[in-house]
């Protein structure tokens, strides 16, 4: 079995689910607000927007994503 890891940005949920816009938060971080928008449209992320836009909002680095475990058979072909 492989296991591969689906880790998908959820943070326009968590702001909708406080009642934050993106303005405030960046307000709070110092980060631009063009960057926190495409927060959740990137796969990589810088280390310290993450760290700071955890801490803005009290929760967890893992908070601010959906991870996935995937676990699948590897194919052994042979040539």
């Amino acid at each position: 079995m492989k296991t591969t890891v689906k880790v998908t940005p959820r943070l326009g949920k968590v702001l909708k689910e406080r009642g934050m816009t993106q303005v405030k938060l960046s307000e709070l971080t110092g980060i631009a607000q063009g960057n926190i928008s495409r927060f959740d449209k990137l796969e990589s992320h810088k280390d310290t927007h993450t760290v700071l836009i955890s801490r803005a909002l009290g929760i967890s680095i893992e908070d601010l994503f959906e991870i996935e475990l995937i676990q699948t058979e590897e194919n052994h072909q042979s040539k």
